[in-house]
Formats: structure tokens, C-alpha cells, sequence
């Protein structure tokens, strides 16, 4: 499924444990996108297992690896993952979903919404993408794939839009809202500070709300990936992270740089999910040890 599969696991074919090794190893990291530290404290762990262990077969080193990878990663793993709880914590849930353009984002809450409805949950759709017409004609659509309330205005801004949608659901009875925003990058400043108005508007509805705020994040996008989740942090308090196109293209490494990064940081997001294909049900719940599996898979 992932990136780092043809990379790393080719290296485990061969049968020495050597420095050789090690830093072909560092060198398939690093292209991974997991980031200088979080390498290096990888290796630095590993080399210590395979001498103490007395390691020298490669396919050893490798599951030490994936175990290594799954604890770096563990923090970013939900407890009780929102996708897989089957009654609402608050009703209606207000879910604010925001990311870059061409991250998937609309795509991902089409698949959100699949996923809750398989939870028996009424979900509901706010088009707060009011830059966009195709943006907002593309959610309809989604609503109309799952059979779901899109409310939508074609003028006003995405405020307005998620005002007039927590009303909506409120009165509709809907377990969980989802809001699309517009994409933007981090550095946008204008752009950041109205996806903070439509925050406060939410919260001067419900005081608690937006239950959970969820960055779309393209696994393609490597290092740059880890600013984007600092920016969106930094301005948002981010709770969720949903990962797109981890498949044969992404590799998926940035993971390992973003749980290293926030390692300090309290009430740091979490992942949500991931986008492993574009059909409506592919939206997997994250578990750290399974990425890690997959991540080392041959």
C-alpha cells in the first residue's frame, strides 16, 4: 500500500547486518520523508537493539523496525477513534474540515460521510467552500451519493454558511455536521484568520464546538506536510488529521516527523483516518501498528 515498501524492504533482502546497511537504511528514511530527527533517534535505537540483541540476520532488524515505527507513531493514535464510536459524545457534532487545495478534502468528506452513516449517525453537509462554485457543486453531489442534507448559499460567507448549517442540523435532529471550508495555504493570512471567524461563529452557537477540527493533509507533500499541520495547529487547535493518497504513490514517512515534532506538545491532533483510493469506502481508520506493517511490508 505504502511508498516505503519497494524502498525499505528490498534493503532487509540481504542477509548482513552492517554499517552498509544502516546507512542505506538512513538514506531510505530520509527520501521518505521522516525527517532528520526522527531518523536519526530510529537508528540510533536500532543499532543499539542489534548490538545488545546480538542481531545479524536482516529480516530481525526489520520487524525491531516496525516496532520502533509503531511506538514513534502511537501518539498520533486515537483511544477511541470518532469513526468507530457509535454514539455521539454531543448532538449535534460539528466537525470543521480544512486544508490546502488539491489535498482531497471535498473527496474525503464524501467518504467521512459514507463511513459515519455505516454508524447509524444522520449526517449533515455545509458547503462553506463560497470561493468555489465547483467546490460547492461537488459536495452536492457527495450529499446526493449518501443520501444527505447539503445545505449550500451561493451567497454570503463561510460564516454564514456554517451558522445557517448548525441551525439546520440542530432543527433536522443531525448527529454530526461536516463544514468544508475553502483550501488555502498556511501562509494565506486573510484566509487563515476567516477560518477563525467561522470558529467563533460556531462556538458563540455552541459554546464546546467544532467537536472535532480536521485537517486534510496530501501524503504526497513530504516535509512541507509537517508546516501545514504546525500552521493549521498554531491557528485552529487542530484535533484530527486525515491522511489522502496513501497508496503506491505516497510515502507516508511524514508520519513518523509529524509524531516527532509534536512529541511535547499537549492535546496535539491525532490521526483520524487514512485515503487509501479514491472509491467512496476507502477511508481506514489509523492504528499505529498496522501503518507501521504496512510501512515495512514486503
Amino acid at each position: 500500500m505504502f511508498g516505503l515498501r519497494k524502498t525499505l524492504s528490498s534493503l532487509f533482502n540481504r542477509s548482513k547486518v552492517d554499517e552498509a546497511l544502516f546507512e542505506s537504511l538512513e538514506e531510505s528514511l530520509l527520501l521518505a520523508d521522516v525527517g532528520i530527527t526522527a531518523t536519526t533517534e530510529l537508528l540510533t535505537q536500532l543499532r543499539s537493539i542489534a548490538k545488545k540483541e546480538k542481531i545479524s540476520d536482516a529480516l530481525q532488524l526489520k520487524t525491531r523496525l516496525e516496532n520502533l515505527v509503531a511506538v514513534l507513531l502511537a501518539p498520533l493514535e486515537f483511544n477511541i477513534n470518532p469513526l468507530n464510536q457509535h454514539t455521539p459524545t454531543h448532538i449535534p457534532e460539528i466537525w470543521l474540515i480544512v486544508g490546502v487545495n488539491g489535498a482531497g478534502k471535498t473527496t474525503t468528506i464524501g467518504k467521512l460521510c459514507h463511513a459515519l452513516q455505516h454508524q447509524n449517525k444522520k449526517v449533515m453537509l455545509a458547503a462553506g467552500d463560497t470561493f468555489r462554485a465547483a467546490a460547492r457543486e461537488q459536495l452536492g453531489e457527495w450529499g446526493r451519493k449518501n443520501a444527505v442534507d447539503v445545505i449550500v448559499q451561493n451567497s454570503g460567507d463561510a460564516a454564514t454558511v456554517a451558522h445557517d448549517a448548525i441551525g439546520a442540523a440542530q432543527a433536522r435532529q443531525a448527529d454530526i455536521l461536516l463544514i468544508d471550508t475553502a483550501g488555502r495555504l498556511a501562509t494565506q493570512s486573510n484566509l487563515m484568520e476567516e477560518l477563525k471567524k467561522v470558529k467563533r461563529v460556531i462556538q458563540k452557537l455552541i459554546p464546546n464546538a467544532p467537536h472535532q477540527t480536521v485537517l486534510v493533509l496530501d501524503g504526497n507533500t513530504g516535509q512541507n506536510g509537517l508546516s501545514q499541520v504546525k500552521a493549521f495547529h498554531e491557528a485552529l487547535n487542530l484535533t484530527s488529521l486525515i491522511i489522502t493518497k496513501v497508496d503506491g504513490t505516497a510515502k507516508g514517512g511524514v508520519l513518523c516527523a509529524i509524531s516527532q515534532a509534536f512529541r511535547l506538545t499537549p492535546n496535539h491532533p491525532q490521526i483520524l483516518a487514512l485515503g487509501v483510493g479514491e472509491q467512496i469506502q476507502q477511508l481506514q481508520p489509523f492504528t499505529a501498528q498496522e501503518f507501521a506493517k504496512e510501512l515495512l511490508q514486503s
